[in-house]
């Protein structure tokens, strides 16, 4: 268990901080960037979470979704090759699938692309969404020039489809989605 007496330690003065192996790296490198989306993405699913705090299923679906970005977020900030590292794993990837084969199964297909809003619990994830797609390629980049646990990927790309799929069904099931309407204020 995490336990944090003191909240500041000044480590961080000089623009460095320490990744889970003790190493010191800039606050701006990849891998810090990488996390610190993830951590973003962390709080506004929690946003989500104020929307829909009356809806269990949700509910639980996101606070297990919050607590893989903290898994998410520390992987990340582990460099590959730690023993006992803790990572995410392919059976979090596929609880997303399921979760959103079983939302999607309630929603009609869709006929055009959709405009983040209808609710406002739908319009926070589809900004969830985005944060998560800015995640993704966070970690694309990492992976471009560090070895990276590739679930970490697969996980947060999968996220996003829930996220997209979650903004659908909190909007009646698709029937308060807002559809865009190409060329319609030419």
């Amino acid at each position: 268990m995490v336990k944090l007496d003191k909240i500041y330690t000044r480590g961080g003065d000089k623009g460095l901080t320490s990744l889970v192996d003790g190493s010191r790296v800039a606050k701006h490198a990849d891998r810090v960037a990488a996390y610190g989306d993830v951590d973003e993405l962390n709080a506004v699913i929690g946003l989500i979470r104020l929307e829909t705090a009356d809806l269990a299923e949700v509910d639980a679906m996101l606070s297990r979704i919050q607590n893989d970005l903290f898994d998410l977020g520390a992987d990340l900030a582990t460099p590959d090759g730690i023993e006992g590292a803790l990572r995410i794993v392919d059976a979090q990837v596929a609880r997303l699938e399921a979760e959103i084969d079983v939302m999607n199964a309630e929603i009609p297909p869709l006929r055009s692309f959709i405009l983040p809003g209808g609710s406002r619990a739908a319009a926070h994830a589809h900004l969830a969404r985005t944060v998560a797609r800015r995640a993704e390629r966070g970690i694309s980049a990492l992976a471009a020039v560090e070895a990276i646990n590739m679930a970490a990927l697969r996980y947060v790309n999968r996220l996003s489809d829930h996220l997209f799929v979650l903004g659908r069904h909190l909007n009646d099931r698709g029937a308060a989605d807002v559809l865009w309407v190409p060329g319609a204020n030419r």
